[in-house]
């Protein structure tokens, strides 16, 4: 069963309308990993040579005991927003004599094989053979390395288990911040020395050998505990509400003055605040609105203001960037339907510009404030708006004629990574570096006002040109209209 399981998922990743860029990213991913290989290796060659030089009266295993509780913590918050359980289309398997426990057991078992259970073991690995190397007990040392792995794979299921609590929530993030930020201060404030629990636990692993059945016991407890979850959840209905909740109609009535994109924009207003994913795009405008305050009070950036720019955009490019990447995968549930409508599909792009020329202008106006720290803030900020108005805007939607990936409106908001290809990671560099590059260029060549003036300019040509270039991103689209509709049919 395993093997056809493994069969059906590698015909589903080559048959997909997105293989090219579905590979491109693995190829690109795997660049990173093998980056984090080496930092990873590094780590565990030095660590014991660096604390026995650093701290010579101590014992080098002892002192990474001490840190392992600060490592947990650490590892359950990065699984937790970039490990997802493994996906796998199961709905045809429910109407086949297929057993629902091996479905599970077989997803469970595909989480085992992520590359962040693996990650640790190049630190771990070349660190425990310097021990024995060392003359530690070779028997000891190979217990308490195998006491990493199986915390490692606990974290691994903890992880799924935070999340499946968690996904109904407007605010997913929240219990995994709760949870490690309470017993980050619990542990600071010395309530519960968790560095000492997690610390005297793994010196006891490594002096007595069979308390490794205590972390075993703990990991084969969370297993079953995931495979419960998951078993509950596995059947043909389970995605049909059993809450029904009084739908509070908004006026949006201001809209008609925006002639015959009125209805595309009351679409888009409705999608916006209806759906889990798409609210986090309007959530996201108070954190990128305070973004500069990172940076603007801290007196080494009062000494950069070449990086103004950089941050001017953010700020108020924030909405264009966490709406505009994904469009049209907003309306992949429906994007066929609208398509067979009698509508002229400039109208329907000229809705998604008006949105966020209008958030752009809406974000410069309350980013005012930052004048506080600067005049040359002010300036900056309004020379980014004006870029962002001007090129950003028809960049990005550009850039979404190559969408192909489909996007489950009713997901989880936060870190939620469906929809994400290839064309998210390379719009980045148009969108923030490309200005950046242009100001620090002008500005260092001959001035800040200059660099100012160079971003609005551009900005400036990019408005007065908008006619056109909305036609040549209309006709792009038009281009890819079938492609996209045919990928966004597709469970990708």
């Amino acid at each position: 069963m395993i093997k056809n399981f493994l069969s059906l998922e590698w015909k589903s990743f080559l048959r997909s309308a997105n293989f090219g860029k579905g590979l491109a990213v693995k190829i690109l991913m795997g660049f990173f990993a093998l980056y984090f290989i080496a930092m990873f290796l590094g780590m565990g060659l030095i660590m014991y040579p660096g604390l026995k030089e650093a701290f010579p009266d101590q014992d080098p295993l002892v002192i990474v005991n001490n840190y392992l509780f600060y490592w947990i913590l650490g590892d359950l918050i990065f699984r937790f927003f970039f490990q997802k359980l493994p996906v796998m289309s199961v709905k045809p398997l429910l109407t086949l004599p297929v057993k629902r426990s091996k479905i599970v057991n077989y997803v469970l078992g595909k989480s085992i094989t992520s590359f962040f259970n693996y990650l640790s073991l190049f630190a771990i690995i070349p660190f425990g053979i310097t021990l024995i190397v060392e003359d530690y007990s070779p028997s000891s040392v190979l217990v308490w390395m195998l006491a990493l792995i199986l915390v490692t794979l606990c974290i691994n299921f903890l992880n799924f288990i935070i999340e499946s609590f968690s996904a109904e929530k407007e605010l997913s993030f929240l219990p995994i911040i709760i949870l490690t930020g309470g017993l980050f201060v619990l542990n600071y404030f010395n309530v519960v020395s968790f560095t000492e629990v997690v610390a005297n636990g793994f010196n006891a692993i490594y002096k007595t050998p069979v308390l490794i059945g205590i972390p075993l016991l703990v990991l084969i407890g969370l297993y079953f505990f995931n495979f419960k979850i998951l078993k509950q959840k596995l059947f043909l209905d389970s995605g049909l509400k059993k809450e029904v909740k009084e739908v509070n109609a908004s006026n949006l009535e201001w809209t008609k003055t925006f002639g015959d994109i009125a209805p595309f924009m009351q679409l888009d207003l409705k999608l916006l605040w209806r759906n889990k994913r798409t609210k986090s795009s309007v959530w996201m405008l108070a954190i990128g609105l305070f973004y500069g305050l990172f940076f603007y009070p801290q007196p080494m950036y009062q000494d950069m203001p070449w990086f103004f720019a950089f941050i001017g955009v953010f700020v108020t490019g924030i909405f264009l960037i966490n709406f505009g990447q994904f469009i049209p995968a907003w309306d992949s549930g429906y994007y066929k339907l609208l398509m067979s409508q009698n509508i002229k599909y400039e109208q329907y792009l000229k809705s998604k510009f008006t949105l966020m020329a209008l958030s752009i202008i809406i974000l410069f106006v309350l980013s005012i404030p930052y004048v506080y720290f600067g005049w040359k803030i002010l300036l900056a900020h309004f020379a980014a708006a004006i870029y962002n108005l001007g090129i950003n805007t028809h960049v990005i939607l550009y850039g979404g004629s190559f969408n192909r990936k489909k996007i489950d409106l009713n997901q989880k908001a936060a870190f939620n990574y469906q929809g994400t290809g290839a064309v998210q990671w390379l719009i980045g560099i148009p969108l923030l570096l490309i200005p950046m590059g242009i100001f620090a260029l002008f500005y260092f060549l001959i001035g800040f006002e200059i660099a100012c003036l160079s971003l609005a300019t551009l900005g400036v040509i990019g408005v007065v040109f908008h006619q056109k270039l909305m036609k040549t991103i209309t006709k792009k689209y038009l281009e890819s209209k079938y492609k996209m509709i045919d990928a966004f049919d597709q469970n990708n």
